[in-house]
């Protein structure tokens, strides 16, 4: 409607003003404005309606025959083309950006699966915000699988720069997953997951410059069925939070394991450290994306004090709620990757 209106109005007013007042010209502004919000078929019939505009009022006022006028409408037919070309180059690089980005998100969503809502007597929810644009994956991960008597999470996040990041997340994910078909202790995984990380580090240091500053942190937590316990190893991740009533919990391990790439885990570390569980609990394992995330005054995001306020909610309005206050905190952009898994334990049925 804006392009018809401009049309009108120049028109209407090129025609009562006197003739030494030539505002023809001025109808190639409607093809032109049209072509930033359209695309070519538009642009071409907005560009064909001013040429006709230009036309009749060329008839109305009887001066086609004047050069002067042939060349203002030559001019905005030449404009016209010339929109309605580039309008066409555009639309088709977007078609292209459209299937880069269809690939690309199915990519993503290959490596970073999306988590169960229910494992066992756990209900789980979990968000993942990455700070690149367009991106739904950065350097943070995280995974749950099931075992014999329970549920495994995991969740870390990649310190380095290219795409050996995207790569060292991509061998913690699958050394994870693939560890979850065998029987082992946490201790024994910790140290599949390090060498998974290793062996990545050492075949990109040849093509990727960062590569071998790149390492990770992890928290990997292992939730049995039938005991209300967590048994968590720390590879140099932030410790997870349990939400106890309106009292937040720090679960720190005595011992925490160095991060995983560095070849410093040796066999017999890290051992698992392990904490009460209950039922009606929550669980928080969460990136320091999180916890460093600054206001315009520098302060960290306060998120045991944050998650004290959630105290009664389920899992999936405490992680969207979590989400919100994170935004609001920062401004609404955030400067590093962002992720967060919250884990509720239904309370055991009463016995009849």
């Amino acid at each position: 409607m804006v392009p018809l209106a401009l049309i009108v109005i120049i028109t209407v007013v090129d025609v009562v003003t006197p003739e030494s007042i030539h505002l023809r010209p001025l109808l190639v502004v409607a093809p032109a404005l049209t072509a930033s919000f359209a695309g070519s078929r538009w642009t071409a019939a907005i560009g064909a309606l001013a040429l006709v505009s230009g036309v009749a009022e060329g008839l109305e006022q009887h001066n086609l025959n004047n050069p002067e006028q042939w060349l203002e409408m030559l001019a905005i037919l030449a404009v016209s083309a010339f929109v309605v070309v580039f309008c066409a180059l555009r639309e088709r690089h977007e078609r292209v950006l459209h299937r880069v980005r269809s690939v690309s998100e199915i990519t993503q969503r290959v490596l970073l699966r999306p988590l169960p809502r229910e494992a066992g007597p756990l209900r789980i929810a979990s968000m993942y915000l990455a700070a690149a644009a367009e991106a739904r994956i950065g350097g943070d991960l995280y995974g749950a699988t099931r075992t014999a008597d329970g549920t495994r999470l995991l969740i870390g996040d990649v310190r380095g720069k290219g795409l050996a990041s995207i790569s060292e997340a991509a061998a913690v994910l699958c050394a994870f997953r693939e560890a979850s078909h065998h029987p082992m202790d946490l201790c024994k995984l910790a140290l599949r997951l390090d060498a998974g990380v290793c062996q990545d580090v050492v075949e990109y240091a040849e093509t990727e410059p960062y590569a071998e500053e790149s390492f990770v942190t992890a928290c990997v937590v292992d939730l049995p069925d039938a005991e209300p316990k967590a048994e968590v190893i720390s590879c140099g991740h932030p410790p997870p939070l349990i939400l106890r009533g309106d009292q937040v919990l720090t679960l720190q391990p005595d011992q925490v394991a160095p991060p995983l790439g560095l070849g410093l885990l040796t066999a017999g570390e890290p051992q698992p450290a392990t904490f009460s569980f209950e039922p009606g609990d929550v669980l928080l394992l969460y990136t320091d994306g999180v916890i460093e995330a600054r206001d315009r005054t520098g302060a960290f995001f306060d998120l045991p004090a944050r998650l004290s306020l959630r105290a009664g909610e389920d899992v999936d309005t405490l992680v969207e709620r979590l989400r919100r206050d994170l935004f609001d905190h920062v401004g609404g952009r955030l400067d590093d990757d962002t992720a967060v898994i919250a884990i509720a334990r239904a309370p055991v049925p009463a016995r009849e």
